[in-house]
């Protein structure tokens, strides 16, 4: 559920009735945020505290108490004199060493972490006075500096509930907020300046009205990854065929099924022209089953239990991908060419014989349905209002999108999975949670979530950089995604 702030603070004000008190609140707050740090941050560093006079600063000390004690050297930076501080924010400043608070920042070495506790909830209107210097301290560091920016609750400078950036704002590479998702946060301008997003729940503080739209986090789809019985077989998993693949884009074909195996799928067959099948069958990762066939409309005489269809394929077979979406009685996994050929008869979409997830970018999209002005998330709810499909419109807040359920925006992945093969991977990925028993819809918002937690690990805990992150590495880290998602990582 996505809240506004006036919805926030009234939660909060009916748990504070119920028996919860602020400092509880802090506490369990700031130990979250400091939780959430530690999950890209496992080696400590240096974290420097832009401290707000309100409980936003108050949750950022606090966790940045929880990273001393793990070995984080702690610096505040105060919007105002300690005197004007609120009482709770005050008493956790005290709880930290006298020379914690610097007038400038000092050159570091090893990590450095700039904590957002400037404005929260409360806050109205542009930011003033001292707040604004520090705004521009923090994008500063960041910029020069290779900062990694995390906001408390909200990058200071962003209106909660309608996602409005006042100049200037933090730029967060992530925003922790807590209690629940505000609705400015997932706004379509504010996605830039709020990054990747994790929720700290508070316990007690429930909710009675809110926007249905859910970002779910790993404790909410840890149920949609069960843990594998004993006596599970390859058939358990499914029967997954892939379209995929034509001259000069082969590496398509190789990288969907290559995710498909390493997503958990169960048998796995790439389905080849002749003119190619020698190719494939040779460059494949060896679990791939490499078939070869005289044209794709084959594929509707064998047995699988879900298609993936599109990455690479060329518009050359069009009429064939058309049959198969229309007349295909498996889920299909409709993106690339297969969406380009659907996109000049959307009809067939009403005739499909059987469940089909759509996995437009932005530009396949724009061909499928113009935008014309929308925002993205009307843009999707159109589309899936007028089509019986699930969609998956991909983008920095991938979007996830069916008729008569809860629209759903995934929170994980960085600026590196922009570029080529990352779209092959999600369909292969959400064939093989399709092929393992998992509905269009779940394997949908649990394979973007997957893809993008893989690509974090990668850089965070692997050797890559933002700017080397490949398709591949997504592949090879999306093991540890999923262990990750059942030690509920946020």
């Amino acid at each position: 559920m996505l809240v506004t702030a006036s919805q926030m603070k009234a939660a909060e004000e009916m748990a504070f009735r119920s028996g919860a008190t602020p400092g509880d609140l802090m506490e369990i707050a700031g130990e979250g945020i400091a939780g959430s740090i530690r999950e890209f941050f496992p080696n400590p560093g240096t974290v420097a505290v832009f401290c707000g006079k309100g409980h936003n600063g108050g949750d950022a000390l606090v966790a940045a108490r929880h990273l001393a004690s793990a070995g984080w050297r702690v610096l505040v930076r105060l919007s105002a004199d300690p005197a004007d501080l609120a009482p709770l924010t005050g008493e956790h400043l005290a709880r930290l060493p006298r020379e914690s608070v610097v007038p400038e920042l000092p050159e570091t070495r090893g990590p450095l972490l700039l904590l957002d506790g400037l404005l929260g909830i409360g806050s109205s209107g542009k930011p003033r006075g001292k707040v604004v210097e520090l705004i521009v301290e923090m994008n500063r560091w960041r910029r020069e500096q290779g900062g990694f920016t995390v906001a408390v609750d909200l990058p200071s400078g962003l209106e909660a509930s309608t996602g409005e950036v006042y100049d200037p704002c933090v730029q967060a590479d992530l925003t922790v907020t807590l209690g629940a998702v505000k609705s400015g946060l997932v706004a379509d301008g504010a996605t830039a300046k709020v990054g990747r997003l994790a929720l700290v729940r508070l316990p007690g503080v429930t909710f009675s009205e809110g926007d249905p739209a859910e970002v779910p986090m790993a404790s909410d789809l840890r149920e949609l990854l069960p843990v594998r019985d004993f006596d599970s077989f390859k058939g358990t998993y499914g029967r997954i065929g892939i379209l995929a693949g034509s001259p000069g884009f082969l590496g398509a074909a190789r990288l969907c099924s290559s995710a498909v195996v390493h997503a958990g799928g169960g048998l796995v067959t790439l389905y080849a022209l002749p003119e190619f099948h020698d190719l494939l069958a040779t460059s494949c990762i060896p679990e791939v089953m490499v078939r070869k066939v005289g044209s794709y409309a084959e594929v509707l005489e064998e047995r699988n239990d879900v298609l993936a269809l599109g990455p690479g394929l060329g518009r050359d077979h069009d009429a064939d991908l058309l049959r198969i979406v229309e007349e295909a009685s498996v889920p299909c996994v409709v993106d690339a060419d297969a969406l380009n050929a659907v996109s000049s008869n959307l009809s067939i979409l009403q005739r499909a014989q059987g469940p089909r997830l759509l996995t437009p970018h932005p530009g396949e999209m724009e061909r499928l349905d113009p935008q014309s002005g929308r925002s993205r998330r009307e843009w999707a709810l159109s589309f899936t209002d007028a089509h019986p499909v699930t969609l998956l419109l991909k983008g920095a807040r991938t979007i996830i999108a069916e008729r008569g359920h809860p629209l759903s925006l995934n929170s994980t992945g960085n600026p590196g999975m922009g570029s080529g093969g990352m779209g092959d991977v999600l369909t292969g990925v959400c064939a093989a949670l399709i092929g393992a028993g998992r509905s269009p819809r779940e394997a949908a918002i649990l394979g973007a979530w997957l893809c993008g937690r893989a690509a974090e690990i990668a850089v965070f805990g692997g050797s890559a950089s933002q700017e080397s992150l490949s398709a591949s590495s997504v592949i090879h880290f999306l093991g540890l995604a999923c262990r990750s998602l059942r030690d509920e990582a946020f």
